[in-house]
């Protein structure tokens, strides 16, 4: 598996321990933990896809309340996967790391500008923000491969019915951490 991004969706302070809490998700934290470090360890980039809202964004406004506005302590990435000197952060405003953001392009520049060729999905939520990263991402080639164990959601029945829209539509690789730190290993 060459020329591969890990991509941390959403893995803020509001959405672990905040205001849009999910307890489901304290059960990803360690294997991302192990993820992120293998990554690093092996030269595969690791980036950080986060909300960073204004208060006038529909998804603040209309759909889910004040939640990661930007610059405040929701929208920062939990202290156990912090991110580290050579990651890279790019803000979003709605659910799809793509949609009006450098993703794409910072992609497309990585591997002395040769680019990714498959981007590892992990973070919250399976059906909502990974789902719509993924569209984009099978929408501009990209191969991707979704970490079971590395996702999670508000339910049960959203995280199960997440990863088969995401298989099933974007053809989407279902691997477990272990799996996928195997392949980094092999880079």
């Amino acid at each position: 598996m060459a020329r591969m991004a890990v991509l941390v969706l959403d893995m803020l302070n509001d959405f672990v321990t905040g205001k849009l809490k999910t307890d489901r998700v304290a059960r990803i934290i360690k294997p991302l933990q192990k993820l992120v470090e293998a990554a690093r360890s092996h030269g595969v980039p690791v980036i950080y896809s986060n909300d960073a809202h204004l208060s006038t964004d529909f998804e603040v406004v209309e759909r889910w309340g004040d939640h990661a506005i930007k610059g405040s302590p929701g929208s920062q990435v939990i202290p156990e996967l912090a991110p580290e000197e050579n990651d890279f952060l790019v803000e979003k405003r709605v659910y799809s790391g793509f949609y009006e953001t450098r993703l794409d392009s910072l992609l497309r520049s990585l591997y002395n500008g040769m680019g990714v060729e498959t981007v590892i999905l992990v973070g919250v939520h399976t059906h909502i923000c990974v789902r719509h990263t993924a569209a984009d991402a099978f929408y501009r080639g990209y191969k991707i491969i979704v970490a079971s164990d590395g996702v999670q959601a508000f339910t049960r029945k959203d995280h199960e019915e997440g990863l088969k829209y995401l298989k099933d539509i974007y053809s989407a690789e279902m691997k477990t951490v272990n799996e996928i730190i195997e392949e980094i290993e092999q880079v």
